[in-house]
């Protein structure tokens, strides 16, 4: 995990009781928000579409990756109970 992700990892531990099956969910969820930030770069660098060798414009692959990430984010953190970091 990036240490910005890692920092938040340990805080959620310190401020939640967790079991061991919930550290490695809440692991898990670091690691989707890393790849979702990854994938965000790509875009934000390379732009969200491009055209093809057939002269059609295509949906970049990094913004399926952002999305499917964000939204096992968000599904872990339900499943956790947890409060998202970026709410507030």
């Amino acid at each position: 995990m990036k240490p910005e992700t890692a920092a938040w990892w340990r805080s959620v531990v310190r401020d939640f009781e967790l079991e061991e099956h919930h550290e490695r969910l809440l692991t898990l969820a670091g690691e989707a928000w890393d790849r979702a930030e990854e994938a965000r770069k790509v875009t934000e660098r390379e732009g969200s579409y491009y055209v093809n060798r057939f002269s059609e414009p295509r949906s970049h692959p990094a913004v399926t990756v952002e999305r499917d990430a964000r939204a096992q984010f968000a599904r872990i953190l339900r499943e956790l109970d947890l409060p998202d970091p970026n709410d507030g």
